[in-house]
């Protein structure tokens, strides 16, 4: 029983040191990768515009392919949201917020909780025939959650992303 008490009380004492911790960590988290497409920059664009077509490039998209998605309203225009509901991805939505044609797009991702996270792609030319995309994502994590922020870094997954679109494109 003396065990069963000392086990106890250093799980309860790590528990409590994350989540002091956790009082530390900062909640804002930001991810981005960038890659040059040798595609005009209005014909890059004119796709990553459609939110459906991360289907063919996103890496979570891609790791499940079974998940169930949801669309209400025009791809590619203020307002669509694509809902998805998947083993490996989870339950979540993306909303285009803003568009900048040519030049900008950014979504709201609602995970389930805490404030939803900022999506965006940006596009700049570099010549007429090649376009730097960047595509990244801001938000908050709540308190605990925000323990997470010193594991997660999806920068290799955006990067790993914009080399399937830039193979996609470039075909």
């Amino acid at each position: 029983m003396k065990i069963l008490k000392r086990i106890f009380f250093a799980i309860l004492i790590f528990v409590a040191l994350l989540l002091i911790v956790a009082l530390f960590v900062p909640k804002a988290f930001t991810s981005e990768a960038e890659v040059v497409i040798n595609e005009p920059k209005q014909q890059v664009f004119n796709y990553i515009k459609f939110v459906k077509n991360q289907d063919n490039f996103g890496v979570w998209q891609l790791s499940d392919p079974d998940m169930k998605t949801i669309a209400s309203g025009a791809d590619g225009s203020v307002g669509f949201k694509y809902s998805w509901d998947g083993e490996k991805t989870g339950k979540g939505s993306q909303t285009i917020t803003h568009i900048v044609d040519g030049e900008r797009m950014e979504s709201e991702l609602d995970f389930g909780f805490g404030e939803p996270a900022r999506s965006y792609f940006i596009l700049k030319e570099l010549a007429p025939e090649q376009t730097s995309v960047t595509w990244g994502i801001t938000g908050k994590s709540p308190y605990p959650w925000n323990l997470m922020n010193l594991f997660m870094n999806m920068d290799d997954q955006f990067k790993e992303g914009l080399g399937n679109l830039k193979r996609i494109l470039e075909r």
